[in-house]
């Protein structure tokens, strides 16, 4: 088991290296405020133990929460610079859909016009999710006509549609995930599946063309048909 852990310990490392690298493209001021993090909470620590008369049990606990701390702060950051590198991409809500979690089936594309305005589909016990991206007014045309096409299948489970973006109404593309996961879970586990079953009797992009999971290249062609 020691053996396993030393083993994996430099793959470890090396993506925390590769994180930090990603984010301090995005956020060139990280490192400068993970040491202020740390050496603000340490001091703080340190200087309470001294105060109590047990600084080096102080500093050691200090030493902890300074790490602790850094790795709070680093995490979020690193997740804002990683939706920041993703916002406006085509595509980008595909990404965010596919590592929501587990129950959810998740569909990317299911519909997109000529302009690159998408709609991915996620299903679970919440029912079914579609998530729009592109040009607003664009996308609710495409979102009418996908919950039309669908309600020949599937009519009796809830739909929720969503259009990412930061206007009115809209809901960004790093609080995705939390939307769907505060939806209330009114569909059992089987019919679930038998949902995914008729969808999937449907056909998608995904299917039909060869269209690249997660975001999308910007030039990619639609056909002329849409």
């Amino acid at each position: 088991m020691a053996r396993d852990t030393t083993e994996n310990n430099p793959g470890r490392l090396k993506q925390i290296a590769q994180t930090y690298k990603m984010t301090r493209r995005v956020d060139s001021k990280v490192g400068l405020v993970l040491a202020a993090v740390g050496v603000v909470t340490f001091g703080v620590i340190l200087a309470i133990g001294f105060v109590i008369g047990h600084p080096i049990y102080a500093g050691i606990l200090g030493l902890l929460l300074a790490l602790l701390a850094m790795a709070v702060v680093f995490g979020r950051r690193a997740e804002a610079a990683a939706f920041g590198q993703l916002e406006g991409q085509p595509g980008a809500a595909a990404a965010v859909l596919e590592n929501v979690g587990r129950g959810w089936s998740v569909t990317p594309a299911v519909t997109m016009n000529r302009n690159q305005d998408v709609v991915h589909r996620a299903v679970g016990k919440a029912g079914i999710v579609l998530v729009g991206e592109g040009n607003p007014n664009r996308v609710k045309s495409l979102l009418a006509a996908e919950k039309k096409k669908m309600a020949r299948v599937v009519y009796d489970v809830p739909v929720t549609d969503i259009i990412v973006g930061n206007g009115e109404g809209e809901v960004s593309l790093k609080k995705i995930r939390a939307t769907l996961l505060k939806l209330p879970r009114v569909v059992p586990g089987p019919k679930v599946t038998e949902v995914n079953d008729r969808l999937r009797a449907l056909g998608d992009l995904m299917s039909n063309m060869p269209v690249p999971k997660g975001p999308m290249p910007k030039g990619m062609r639609m056909p002329k048909g849409r």
